[in-house]
């Protein structure tokens, strides 16, 4: 079955920096749009960033752009995500997603907890 595994997560100080992986498994990797979501506690799901099958196409936040950037490596069935600058707002679980078709999400990581002290 199709699995995605997050990882990179933790506790940072603002200003600081992470990078997220997802390892993807039970799918053919290089066929899949993939994204980053996040979800803070009390707020919606909202979409971070995306990044197209060959990576000639990519979506970042526009309130993010500039901070975040997001990678995939197909021959490592992977996909990234760097934070920089990070601040107290960042804080959220971040889900790893694959779609087939551009803009939609066929199947979900678990999520990796991302917190970013004052």
């Amino acid at each position: 079955q199709v699995q995605l595994v997050e990882s990179g997560g933790g506790l940072v100080q603002a200003g600081g920096s992470l990078r997220l992986s997802c390892a993807a498994s039970g799918l053919t990797f290089g066929s899949y749009a993939t994204g980053w979501y996040r979800q803070a506690p009390g707020k919606q799901r909202e979409l971070v960033a995306r990044i197209s099958t060959s990576s000639k196409s990519m979506y970042v936040d526009s309130l993010l752009k500039g901070r975040f950037t997001i990678s995939r490596e197909n021959a490592k069935n992977t996909v990234y995500l760097q934070m920089n600058s990070l601040k107290p707002e960042d804080t959220a679980v971040y889900y790893c997603t694959v779609g087939r078709v551009w803009g939609n999400v066929d199947y979900w990581g678990q999520g990796t907890q991302v917190t970013v002290s004052s």
